[in-house]
């Protein structure tokens, strides 16, 4: 989906920068230049708040506002639950911001958004005291630095994410299969073995996120970078039009045209490709940790609990690389009881509230002590597994412009997996559209 926005008096005329080795920062044209966020009311007011993220598929996170408001009845959160696309939610608090609605108070940010909601005055920087609060010495390096914008904390991180490969261990064993796949080759391989035995007859071999929305660039990012490629490489320059890239898009594109990827997949987003693999119609599945829980409850809504595992992704020639998820929290400018937001954070941030929402969810934390905490590890035999894919995670760029240059993204990649275009051309446009985008 394309986003729309809506131009404000106050136009991007600035820069989107975060120097660190490890996340690549993006020079873009659009910094906001009128008075959005200038507004500094409610800094010190408490009272009732809202909370504006994506949709609680698993329940839990009504069940932490509820403790919080028993806690806290004068200061009671309200949940506001945004649409399911991670496109749809960034422009819904797009909208929001740029009319300077205190409809919400805290947000929950996609690890992306922070530069254009920080470089547009739409969030507060994060005070000293409530980095103290939150104790950011123990979160995730990797995801505190998509929190900054030039050097300044604008939001909490919360809620990590590592992609990992889930795979049918019933089969494989049946198909006398020792070890996941660490190669698109094997993967493949796998696949065959598995679809010659009785019960593997109609299954579809592998799927992913690949309708025309951001979960395409995340599955696009990771498979240039399991070529041993980058879409932007670490000083923020996209590196789109290289071999790497050309090799992954063109492994895609054929995966499509053999059915090793089923056409279906064109149209799936998360809970999409998470209901395809509950259903058992899948060997294997790119998915984040939050479907681990769903797809082994034992109620009847999953036909694969208890028979399936998690790997790294597999890459051309070895282990893949993870796309950086995760959401962090911010308090909106145009918030009327901050002091309170501020509070609301440092509590949903919390080593023990993170510890519950793991044990209840399986969403990974952002929390370092936890990926080694016992009780975690007995519950999630995996969290080695993630741990490795969420350090070794690349993060899209820090762009002030991050939706322009992810439907630059969307509109170049859907069009060659769907068997309309060929990966030279499509690649050597988007290079050419990214450098315009991210020129100084």
């Amino acid at each position: 989906m394309k986003l729309r926005r809506i131009r404000g008096a106050g136009s991007r005329t600035g820069l989107a920068c975060c120097a660190l080795a490890t996340v690549g920062a993006l020079t873009l044209a659009g910094c906001g230049s009128g008075d959005s966020g200038d507004d500094a009311s409610g800094t010190d007011d408490r009272g009732p708040i809202t909370l504006a993220v994506h949709k609680d598929t698993s329940g839990n996170l009504q069940h932490q506002l509820d403790v919080w408001n028993k806690a806290h009845p004068g200061e009671k959160a309200t949940l506001i639950e945004l649409p399911d696309a991670a496109d749809a939610q960034l422009q819904q608090m797009v909208q929001n911001a740029q009319v300077k609605s205190d409809a919400y108070a805290v947000l929950g940010l996609d690890v992306t958004w922070t530069a254009e909601f920080a470089a547009n005055r739409w969030v507060d920087p994060v005070p000293a005291s409530l980095t103290k609060a939150v104790d950011t010495s123990g979160l995730l390096p990797v995801s505190l630095a998509t929190a900054k914008y030039r050097g300044t904390l604008y939001a909490v991180p919360w809620q990590s994410n590592g992609a990992l490969l889930y795979y049918r261990t019933d089969l494989f064993k049946a198909a006398g299969i020792k070890a996941p796949p660490t190669t698109w080759q094997q993967m493949q391989d796998d696949c065959a073995k598995v679809q010659k035995l009785p019960q593997g007859k109609d299954l579809h071999c592998y799927t992913g996120q690949f309708d025309k929305y951001e979960g395409l660039v995340v599955n696009f990012s990771e498979a240039v970078q399991s070529a041993g490629g980058r879409v932007f490489d670490a000083a923020g320059k996209p590196t789109v039009d290289t071999p790497q890239a050309k090799a992954a898009l063109t492994w895609l594109a054929d995966s499509f045209k053999s059915g090793l990827i089923p056409k279906a997949s064109l149209t799936y987003k998360e809970e999409n490709a998470r209901k395809a693999f509950q259903d058992g119609g899948y060997v294997f599945e790119r998915q984040w940790p939050y479907m681990w829980d769903l797809a082994n409850k034992t109620d009847g809504s999953s036909k694969v609990a208890g028979k399936f595992e998690v790997a790294a992704l597999p890459g051309q020639h070895g282990p893949g690389s993870s796309t950086l998820g995760g959401l962090s929290l911010a308090v909106s400018s145009f918030a009327k009881h901050k002091a309170s937001a501020r509070d609301f954070i440092a509590y949903l941030s919390s080593e023990k509230a993170q510890r519950a929402n793991m044990l209840a969810t399986s969403e990974a934390p952002t929390r370092t002590a936890l990926y080694d905490d016992p009780t975690l590890r007995k519950k999630f035999p995996y969290l080695d597994a993630l741990k490795d894919s969420t350090h070794r995670a690349v993060p899209r760029p820090l762009a002030v412009r991050y939706g322009d240059v992810s439907t630059a993204i969307q509109e170049a990649v859907y069009p060659v997996i769907s068997g309309k275009g060929d990966p030279d051309s499509a690649l050597h446009a988007l290079q050419a559209d990214l450098e315009k985008l991210t020129k100084q």
